[in-house]
């Protein structure tokens, strides 16, 4: 298992690294820079300008600046943020929990919906319950989450059932500890809508196949013969469909703080995908590579995570890559 550990860890750091360096090289060799947007504020002085770039070494090689950053990067000391005159770390943690309340959220429910939905349809495929799920999972999958965010948006704010943009209402700070949650709930809705049904709509389609495949195979077919009870066939479908879903779990780990940046610039939810955007339109280098750097290493965890669990799940890869 260490050995294993080791090596995933080794590849993991490789992969920061590179991906790391290949962003900062795009965005230094971009034209434009925060200066240049710090420059059209006649209150600050020339004089002043310089000296940003010589604190900051804005000015200096790409390649020394990516090192430096890179080593404080290490320890998650991000730089500062000129925009929002803040250290990009503080700006991260702020923003943070609001993407993992929403994208957390949705794949749970995703997920939970997904599993049972696809399982009843393989198992009673060729049903009008059937041909609903698969009805329901192409239309999902062929509207844009963005499109579906607008109608929901239109929808909320012609009848007024839930409140758009924003985390909490006005009155927020005079409501009591569960009037703020309920609230804050009341915000969540509709990106929460939006995000669960396109994630149901493509894993209850990728659910059904698997689950039809292996309810085909030789041995669900030996099971079915012998007359053996509901529990020991879910048993044996679920065990041998999770392989697939296992790796998939692992981008749905690495999505939890990127997946939900578009609908968050559509609802204003000040969120990463939120911060990121804002940070990249006024050329906010160390936001954006802190962003990044982030969103790199949940990608990461998350290929860990499916690896160790596709190794507890099948013994022939826990064989091939454990050693055991």
């Amino acid at each position: 298992m260490l050995p294993f550990l080791l090596k995933r860890i080794l590849q993991g750091f490789f992969i920061l690294f590179g991906v790391s360096f290949l962003s900062f090289l795009v965005i230094k060799l971009s034209p434009g820079s925060i200066l240049d947007q710090l420059k059209l504020n006649p209150s600050i002085s020339p004089e002043t300008l310089q000296k940003l770039a010589q604190a900051y070494g804005l000015n200096e090689n790409p390649v020394v600046q990516f090192f430096k950053w890179f080593k404080n990067a290490l320890c998650f000391d991000f730089g500062y943020s000129l925009q929002y005159h803040a250290p990009v770390r503080e700006l991260i943690e702020e923003r943070l929990p609001n993407t993992l309340a929403l994208s957390v959220s949705s794949a749970l429910l995703a997920w939970l919906l997904a599993f049972p939905l696809g399982i009843l349809a393989a198992v009673k495929r060729g049903s009008l319950f059937d041909r609903f799920i698969l009805l329901f999972s192409y239309t999902f999958m062929s509207l844009p989450n963005f499109f579906l965010a607008f109608l929901l948006m239109v929808f909320a704010v012609k009848t007024g059932l839930l409140p758009v943009g924003g985390t909490h209402s006005p009155n927020y700070t005079s409501l009591p500890p569960w009037g703020q949650f309920l609230d804050y709930l009341k915000h969540m809705a509709i990106p929460l809508i939006v995000l669960t049904l396109g994630g149901v709509a493509g894993l209850v389609r990728l659910v059904r196949s698997s689950a039809i495949e292996v309810l085909e195979s030789p041995l669900m077919v030996y099971l079915e013969a012998k007359g053996a009870p509901f529990g020991v066939k879910l048993k044996h479908l679920l065990r041998n469909m999770l392989n697939p879903f296992i790796t998939l779990l692992g981008f749905e780990i690495a999505n939890l703080v990127s997946g939900a940046g578009l609908v968050e610039i559509i609802f204003g939810w000040p969120g990463i995908g939120m911060l990121l955007f804002e940070a990249v339109l006024s050329k906010d280098l160390f936001l954006v590579m802190g962003a990044l750097y982030i969103g790199t290493l949940m990608l990461i965890v998350g290929n860990l995570i499916a690896d160790l669990l596709l190794a507890l799940n099948d013994p022939r890869i826990r064989d091939r890559e454990l050693g055991g």
